[in-house]
């Protein structure tokens, strides 16, 4: 059965990350997303190592391990857009598409005629997506802006990592660039939201999104915290601001995860740890209390919890109820049953041999099922097939727009 968005067409002129990601939303949700790319470099992410694809004869192809995470089943078209040709493709191609996508500088397409106002008036019921750092107005709309700046303007930082008086306390940015994957997956919701008004109206409409706002949008609870209390939330390394024990703890053999949630499973707890007077001592029988007391009480599990191994409290607490778990490394993560379960892990034909490997699309419908069965592109991989499907145009006229420089079709592996 197709996916929910099989009838229709993105146009993606964005780079990077947070464009892409949502792009390749779309397109896992049964979309036709055309990728458009320079010329000879294509998207940014391409050359962006250490890891890149090679064919089954050993040889490096075009798209590096970065790449190939946000750019899955959609088709490439390398189109010079400098160009009075490259520009005039990409304007039909838009009157042909449904949504656009991009993430240049605020008015950076506007001299190649490929802004809203300038599209609209060729396409009224586009849906024009623009991604910037700080979005279209304000002091800083012209700044670039890149995930780790959003990090740290955002807040994000400011409540991860140690305690500044603790053993490697100080700021730290999240492993992934969450800012970026975050404003690509709202960008994904505002674009289905306003297809959603187009169905009713049959009018197409501009969304502005910005990495600030959304950064600044999903510091939740840490947030309105501040907002209620007007007090800076701190650092607490692996713990909670508003939940003990909930943190990472070391054991005999490494550490684990102990995610207490309310005081049933505290009792729980100290019953599987031997310390039920813990859990009836007035200073830690609730939540509110263990708060008050965190800085005595965490050692004292601390040491319980050190004396016995991970496989041996997770065995033990999940059989009470508990919530905990190890610390996988990522060659664990794909490893652990039930993300095998799940099948999570994607193995797709590549059109230089053997596989691109990828991560499924974790939404589950149940009528109209996410496709992950196409391999990221090669550069210019679908040049020809959307000029002459989309645009209808002959071999002859593709062949004098690649004489031309306007576009490039795909060359051989490696390119």
């Amino acid at each position: 059965m197709p996916g929910p968005l099989s009838h229709i067409r993105v146009l993606d002129l964005s780079r990077v990350l947070a464009g892409p990601w949502a792009t390749q939303t779309f397109a896992d949700m049964g979309a036709q997303v055309i990728k458009i790319e320079r010329p000879k470099t294509g998207d940014d992410t391409r050359n962006w190592g250490p890891y890149f694809l090679h064919d089954p004869a050993g040889d490096r192809t075009g798209e590096s391990a970065y790449f190939l995470s946000a750019n899955r089943g959609k088709k490439s078209i390398a189109v010079d857009i400098a160009s009075e040709e490259g520009r005039r493709l990409v304007v039909e191609l838009a009157k042909n598409c449904d949504v656009l996508v991009e993430n240049y500088k605020v008015g950076g397409l506007k001299k190649y005629g490929l802004d809203y106002e300038s599209l609209k008036s060729v396409n009224p019921g586009l849906i024009y997506c623009s991604i910037t750092g700080f979005g279209q107005n304000g002091p800083y709309a012209n700044r670039a802006g890149y995930d780790f700046m959003i990090q740290a303007m955002g807040g994000l930082m400011s409540v991860t990592g140690e305690a500044d008086d603790k053993p490697g306390g100080g700021p730290q940015k999240a492993g992934v660039a969450l800012s970026d994957i975050m404003t690509g997956l709202y960008s994904a919701i505002a674009v289905i939201g306003a297809l959603v008004h187009r169905e009713r109206t049959g009018e197409g409409q501009y969304i502005d999104m910005a990495l600030l706002d959304v950064q600044v949008a999903t510091l939740a609870n840490q947030a309105t915290s501040y907002l209620v209390s007007r007090e800076v939330p701190k650092r607490y390394g692996n713990a909670h601001m508003s939940i003990v024990p909930y943190q990472a703890f070391a054991t005999k053999d490494g550490h684990m995860i102990l995610a207490v949630g309310n005081d049933t499973q505290f009792d729980r707890f100290c019953d599987v740890a031997g310390c039920p007077e813990i859990a009836k001592d007035e200073r830690y029988c609730t939540n509110l209390k263990r708060l008050d007391h965190r800085e005595e009480l965490v050692p004292m599990l601390s040491e319980i919890i050190e004396s016995r191994t991970t496989d041996d409290w997770i065995s033990a607490l999940e059989a009470v109820g508990v919530p905990c778990g190890p610390i996988n490394t990522i060659d664990q993560v794909f490893e652990n049953p039930q993300v095998k379960a799940r099948q999570l892990e994607l193995n797709l034909p590549h059109i230089d041999g053997g596989t691109a490997p990828g991560v499924r699309n974790p939404i589950r419908y149940s009528k109209t099922p996410v496709s992950c069965d196409t391999a990221p592109p090669a550069l210019g991989q679908h040049t020809q097939e959307v000029l002459k499907s989309v645009l209808g145009l002959s071999d002859e006229e593709i062949i004098a727009l690649e004489a031309s420089g306007a576009i490039e079709q795909r060359k051989a592996k490696g390119g």
